[in-house]
């Protein structure tokens, strides 16, 4: 009877904390530098910052993935229907030339960036990625409206931009 309320009681705890959607970055995210197209390292913290006053859309990819380069179209619809909002790559990529090589292969239009090590490495944990391509929406007011969308998400993702025009 114990096994069974400890696992009962687990499976609470872990349902319960998920259901608050984040609406923040933490400070481990917003102070991990990555790196830009010019080779210089800024603060995710100051990217977003650039974008102050804008929806902001971050995907999350890398050149190696299959269902980032799957989604691309997609994606480049979104920007096509919404020429207002702020588009933010973050790659994922290993090294710096695959990455920029990526976005010139996919003409990916947007500012730039990429973590400095990789899916498993302290932005990646930071902002909780478990899959790419990631997409994030963070309002004109600087609140994430949408934490979590993957590559089946447009619908999702189109709404919530036209409810924020």
């Amino acid at each position: 009877m114990k096994k069974i309320v400890a696992f009962l009681f687990a499976i609470t705890m872990l349902s319960c904390s998920d259901s608050t959607p984040k609406t923040a970055f933490s400070k481990e995210a917003l102070s991990e530098k990555l790196l830009a197209t010019d080779g210089s390292q800024i603060a995710f913290e100051d990217i977003l910052k650039k974008h102050q006053g804008k929806t902001v859309v971050l995907e999350i990819w890398a050149s190696w993935c299959g269902d980032c380069i799957k989604a691309m179209p997609k994606f480049k619809e979104l920007q096509a229907n919404n020429p207002e909002v702020a588009y933010v790559f973050i790659s994922m990529d290993k090294t710096a030339d695959k990455w920029k090589s990526g976005i010139e292969k996919h003409e990916l239009k947007g500012a730039h960036f990429m973590a400095n090590d990789g899916m498993k490495g302290v932005f990646a944990k930071a902002i909780d990625l478990d899959w790419i391509p990631r997409y994030v929406i963070i309002d004109k007011t600087g609140k994430i409206t949408l934490y979590r969308a993957i590559e089946t998400d447009f619908e999702k993702i189109n709404s919530i931009l036209k409810s924020q025009k």
